[in-house]
């Protein structure tokens, strides 16, 4: 029984250790391998590259690519602003569809070639909810009611006669009992 436990546990350990390498190899979500990072927020797309260095005014332009274009002089196209360990640059107004995103430095390499979905807006639905017309009747008792002074001479009376049947009550239990 200890042996196959051992064993059981060895080989998963082995298992684990043989597919650590596999993982840190695979791609990823956001195509990091092709040097850039695209990403989209409603009708906003942004890309983000640190492979382009400065020619001291510029690092490169991106293009945004629809489904019927083929290169980067077709697409909506942008100057890559940021410093020189990131770069990056943004389109607003994007309606939904599939589309392509390029980066060309200033130097004429590619930093990368990536596809993103822009999906529609989501608008939210508003349903009706019946509300209670009064608040929750909580708090020190007459937070939310004004009542009478009757009322409240009736409660006091109330309490006070709870308290002298309670102190009468231990009294009388503390007393030896009587025949």
């Amino acid at each position: 029984m200890r042996t196959t436990q051992f064993l059981l546990r060895s080989g998963l350990t082995v298992a684990a250790a043989a597919a650590l390498p596999l993982t840190l190899t695979a791609p990823s979500a956001v195509a990091f391998g092709s040097g850039i990072s695209v990403s989209t927020t409603g009708s906003v797309v942004s890309v983000t590259t640190s492979a382009c260095p400065s020619n001291g005014s510029s690092f490169g332009n991106s293009s945004l690519l629809s489904g019927g274009q083929a290169n980067f002089s077709q697409g909506r196209q942008m100057p890559l602003t940021g410093t020189s360990s990131s770069q990056s640059a943004s389109w607003s107004g994007v309606s939904p569809g599939t589309y392509t995103v390029i980066v060309v430095c200033q130097d004429g390499t590619t930093a990368g070639t990536q596809s993103i979905i822009v999906s529609a807006p989501s608008t939210p639905t508003i349903s009706a909810t019946a509300s209670p017309s009064l608040g929750v009747m909580g708090g020190f008792g007459g937070a939310v009611k004004d009542y009478g002074t009757v009322t409240l001479v009736g409660g006091v009376a109330l309490v006070a006669t709870g308290t002298v049947a309670a102190a009468w009550f231990l009294r009388r239990r503390a007393k030896p009992h009587r025949l």
